[in-house]
């Protein structure tokens, strides 16, 4: 965007790759500077123990997790649930963990993706999910659901959002079945703020969920995976055999309070301002917007066909 300022004209560069470009603010680098830190892998910071104490009680969990990146928080997760080699997991084929995740659920786990359509809105069609799971009486030839994943807000499918009663029906055809719901909430405060309703609520069918701290909330590093206490007591083993175990994250941590205390009530003026931008896009010759499909802090937009005139080379 361009600005006057003192008729002399200054460039500013707006970078919208992604939320995950953000710095850590003022706020951030202080509490890091301050934080009271201990040895994690011993289970000892104080930090790290607020902030997974914390995040579990905002999603309505026993215990909670943080972990270095949210491609490990899925992984652990989904092995966790699938804890023998040749389980199934069904999920969207849009969704992160199969297309963004380097195949990490099969080449670490030996988990076997069942992949579903993504509608437009990023949900799966609940009759498509459930054809899907596999009769366990053919067990001597097909692999074992054990686990459903679903992705909130839905980043493939343009930030859209997962209301409550659709994740209701998909945790109850879970436990219909006997199976686990994992969900990839790595931005699930921007799905509840879009909604209208208490992440907790959203998130209350799922066994296990994963929520980034580093994209919407602006914090510079990590994840926190949350869910029962024998699920946490499961994933902390996993995450150690990940490497993922380290030592004073009460630095990482601290920085992850202040986003969760000062940026949940931003993501609202987020939410606006990518509405804006939408509709600016829209109003520029050969960029075309679905602007019903801009509900988070996600564009998308595409360019138009334009008619051009062929030239001749002389």
């Amino acid at each position: 965007m361009l600005y006057l300022d003192n008729a002399e004209m200054v460039r500013r560069v707006l970078d919208m790759r992604s939320d995950t470009v953000t710095k850590p603010t003022e706020a951030m680098r202080i509490a890091m500077a301050n934080a009271e830190v201990d040895d994690d892998v011993l289970g000892c910071d104080p930090t790290a123990f607020h902030l997974e104490t914390e995040m579990a009680r905002l999603m309505g969990k026993e215990a909670g997790l943080f972990v270095p990146s949210g491609t490990m928080g899925n992984l652990i997760s989904v092995l966790v649930h699938c804890d023998v080699r040749g389980s199934e997991v069904i999920l969207g084929d849009l969704s992160h963990i199969h297309i963004y995740e380097n195949g990490g659920i099969s080449t670490l786990g030996g988990v076997h993706p069942r992949l579903v359509k993504n509608n437009k809105d990023g949900t799966m069609d609940l009759d498509l999910i459930e054809a899907a799971i596999r009769d366990p009486k053919g067990g001597l030839y097909f692999p074992t659901t054990r686990l459903i994943c679903i992705e909130n807000s839905h980043a493939n499918s343009g930030g859209r959002c997962l209301n409550v009663e659709y994740t209701d029906k998909v945790g109850e055809l879970a436990k219909k079945h006997g199976l686990k719901l994992h969900l990839d909430g790595a931005r699930i405060f921007n799905a509840a703020t879009a909604l209208g309703v208490s992440v907790d609520r959203l998130v209350q069918a799922a066994d296990s969920v994963s929520v980034c701290l580093s994209k919407g909330l602006g914090a510079p590093v990590g994840s926190v995976i949350v869910g029962s206490k024998s699920f946490i007591t499961k994933a902390k083993a996993l995450r150690k055999t990940l490497g993922g175990g380290m030592r004073q994250i009460g630095i990482l941590c601290a920085a992850a309070l202040v986003a969760l205390q000062d940026n949940i009530t931003k993501l609202q003026d987020d939410h606006k301002n990518a509405k804006l931008l939408a509709g600016g896009l829209n109003e520029i010759t050969g960029l075309k917007v679905d602007m019903n499909s801009v509900e988070t802090n996600i564009v998308s937009f595409l360019q138009a066909s334009i008619n051009t005139p062929k030239i001749r080379g002389s």
